[in-house]
């Protein structure tokens, strides 16, 4: 069974879906691996070093994806990479079907069987599977590094010979694992660092990597499952919108993280609370592929507002391609892994994780939520 890379071809992407270390691993286990020339460059991996480790390396995407049997991607596939795919081959990447349901459209109508890594379930089983979890890591750290790059002040506090510098306030919006992360990060270089969450349980995790929580009763739980919240109430939003607002007011940077089910972002942070911040604040828009938590955020641009920089990078994880590469990497090889048996890959919709990824199969939109969002752009 055969396994193709291609080279990714979105803007500004670096990141490669498999590293030669799991080629090497595939390998062993019976697949034959072929890669795009100058598919992992970018990440720090040449192609000497695949053909090191027993893959080939050909020399376009169509020669790559015409002859796999799985494709492994780190994005979705544009229809012209669709096309150069055989009917029946096997998908493997981060889809993320809700943003990108026409790319879902055309695998079904390919007929590829698509798993997306971003729908996998949040269960211990799967965690070694989990993309979105391992690039949200990545984002949550290089945000909080963004923000320190920008401020016009120290993060930590100091004690020099012309007196002593307060550390700066940190507030983190979203205590899922970029937020996690992004408050571990800030703490480390020193700054006061509170954050908050709409599932209060998450409390003991914020304390745990050094920041205070700071939240609000809620009328209703805001749980979704799987550690994903979901949206609140009209009135827990209310009581929500005057806990930031004050929260964001003293803050010197404001980090928001904030998706409701992982992959859409909630408006949190309006134009009045922007404009109550002091000049020099800076707001870290992390969920700018998601839309932006921030009303004034420009998803992929710096603005600046009355002196406070708003940053929305996109796809933070593909400016630390080598990392973000080695783990996503690490994720794609546990899944094929994890279905291999006699040298090849099976399908086994009864398993969980097989159930819960599928996107299309046999010319269908398998997943109900991406089917749904396909009828609905159709009417």
């Amino acid at each position: 069974m055969r396994i193709g890379v291609s080279k990714e071809v979105a803007p500004g992407e670096r990141r490669v879906a498999l590293v030669p270390e799991s080629v090497k691993k595939l390998i062993q286990a019976g697949y034959d691996v072929s890669i795009e020339a100058g598919a992992g460059e970018a990440a720090g991996h040449p192609d000497a070093a695949y053909r090191d480790v027993g893959a080939a390396v050909e020399a376009d995407s169509a020669s790559v994806l015409g002859s796999a049997d799985l494709v492994l991607k780190v994005g979705p596939p544009t229809a012209a990479e669709v096309s150069s795919m055989r009917q029946g081959a096997i998908y493997l990447g981060s889809l993320m079907p809700l943003r990108n349901p026409e790319s879902a459209r055309a695998l079904a109508q390919g007929r590829i069987t698509a798993f997306s890594t971003d729908a996998i379930p949040r269960t211990t089983r799967a965690q070694s599977m989990d993309t979105l979890s391992s690039m949200a890591n990545i984002a949550g750290y290089k945000g909080v590094l963004l923000a320190a790059a920008e401020l016009n002040k120290y993060f930590p506090m100091l004690m020099t010979a012309a007196g002593m510098v307060p550390p700066a306030k940190v507030f983190v919006i979203g205590a899922a694992v970029a937020g996690l992360q992004a408050i571990a990060t800030a703490k480390r270089l020193g700054a006061n660092v509170v954050a908050t969450d709409v599932r209060p349980e998450v409390k003991e995790q914020i304390e745990s990597v050094g920041g205070k929580y700071v939240g609000i009763e809620l009328g209703e739980a805001a749980s979704a499952g799987g550690g994903y919240a979901k949206e609140l109430s009209e009135a827990d939003k209310a009581r929500q919108r005057e806990m930031l607002a004050a929260q964001v007011a003293q803050s010197d940077v404001v980090i928001t993280t904030a998706l409701i089910g992982g992959v859409f972002a909630p408006r949190l942070i309006t134009a009045e609370m922007v404009r109550s911040m002091r000049p020099g604040s800076i707001i870290v828009d992390l969920a700018a592929d998601g839309g932006g938590n921030c009303e004034l955020s420009r998803p992929g641009e710096a603005a600046l507002v009355g002196g406070v920089t708003i940053l929305a990078p996109l796809n933070l994880p593909a400016t630390l391609p080598l990392h973000a590469s080695l783990l996503f990497s690490r994720n794609l090889t546990a899944f094929v892994l994890a279905f291999t048996k006699d040298k090849a890959f099976q399908l086994d919709f009864n398993d969980d994780i097989q159930q819960g990824a599928v996107i299309t199969h046999e010319g269908e939109v398998r997943h109900a939520r991406t089917r749904d969002a396909l009828q609905r752009g159709a009417s």
